[in-house]
């Protein structure tokens, strides 16, 4: 069995401990946060044990992994401290909030061979897994241009907030929403060379964005739209879509269903002429546990195979997250330039 331990039990925190606990390969041995009330819930239910002290815990469980789920602005020193103890580390999206940890994080991995891996859900849905093999196979032919789209009502007043309105600890829609789409955009089309036009749009939030929308480009001629916005109350959650133009067609995904629509038919047969329908209940490959989604559960797995088969070549590594952030990075300073 490998031994877990978890830093973190806000909403992801409480999604991973649930999943991870019921894993049949992985003993979850002990779990850390500040809240008094959620570490007695967890003690008096659970019988795991718990610490207010991170460091503590990880210097006496004996653990093989630590999954991270805290706040952004923890990350680098909570992953740091893990990597230099030879722990395999999962941490939560975005990866951090300075490339210079981002890029020492990784070092640091990779000079202990340890599996890394940043939570980035969305590789594992199995409508975006389709369109990237779509995109692959030049199913729609050169592929010219893109939409990746994400909306959610997180932040909807002026007065209050929570940690992901604080740019110090969050970094806003820019770092906590529009990451998600630009790390799925970078798996389906790999990684943009420059970026233009970027608005960093305030609606209620004050010292951070509640919208982004952006021009994404790359050298090949490829371009495409980010538009992504936090403040949206016409969703009930966080929805998230990629449109995808090619000289023979074009793909509509989000969470729920992948639309192909071809110009002629597949010479294989799979698809025809005209649009074509997959649902994610047809992609998507059954887990031992279901949790908001498939794809939560699948993530954890590969990090659990992943430290099984000493396999660090990770579908979501922290090199990879890194790439995402360098975007963000260049969104930031594109907006910035333009205040």
């Amino acid at each position: 069995m490998i031994k877990a331990g978890l830093v973190g039990l806000g909403k992801m925190g409480i999604s991973h401990c649930s999943i991870i606990n019921t894993h049949p390969e992985v003993d979850l041995v002990a779990v850390c946060d500040g809240s008094k009330f959620v570490l007695s819930c967890i003690d008096k239910y659970a019988g795991i044990k718990c610490f207010k002290n991170y460091k503590k815990m990880i210097d006496t469980c004996n653990l093989d992994c630590v999954i991270v789920a805290t706040p952004t602005k923890f990350h680098a020193d909570m992953v740091q401290y893990a990597l230099k103890r030879n722990l395999h580390v999962f941490v939560e999206k975005p990866f951090c909030l300075h490339i210079d940890d981002g890029q020492e994080m990784v070092a640091i991995a990779e000079h202990n061979n340890l599996v890394n891996q940043v939570g980035y859900h969305n590789r594992f849905v199995g409508t975006f897994q389709k369109v990237r093999e779509l995109v692959r196979d030049n199913a729609i032919g050169e592929v010219y241009h893109f939409l990746g789209e994400a909306y959610g009502p997180v932040v909807l007043k002026e007065k209050g907030g929570t940690w992901r309105s604080d740019m110090s600890e969050g970094g806003g829609c820019l770092y906590d929403y529009a990451s998600h789409v630009i790390n799925l955009v970078q798996f389906i089309l790999g990684n943009p060379d420059s970026v233009s036009g970027t608005v960093l749009k305030k609606i209620y939030s004050k010292g951070v964005d509640d919208a982004v929308y952006a021009t994404i480009l790359y050298d090949n001629g490829l371009s495409g739209q980010l538009s992504v916005n936090w403040s949206d109350e016409t969703y009930r959650k966080m929805s998230t879509q990629i449109t995808i133009l090619g000289k023979r067609g074009k793909i509509i995904a989000d969470a729920q269903e992948c639309k192909i629509y071809l110009r002629d038919e597949q010479a294989d047969g799979k698809l025809e002429k005209g649009w074509n329908l997959r649902y994610v209940t047809d992609l998507s490959q059954d887990v031992w546990f279901y949790l908001r989604g498939e794809e939560y559960s699948a993530q954890i797995d590969h990090f659990i195979q992943c430290i099984k088969t000493n396999n660090r070549d990770n579908i979501n590594s922290f090199a990879s997250a890194l790439q995402t952030d360098n975007i963000v990075n260049l969104l930031k300073n594109d907006a910035m330039a333009r205040a």
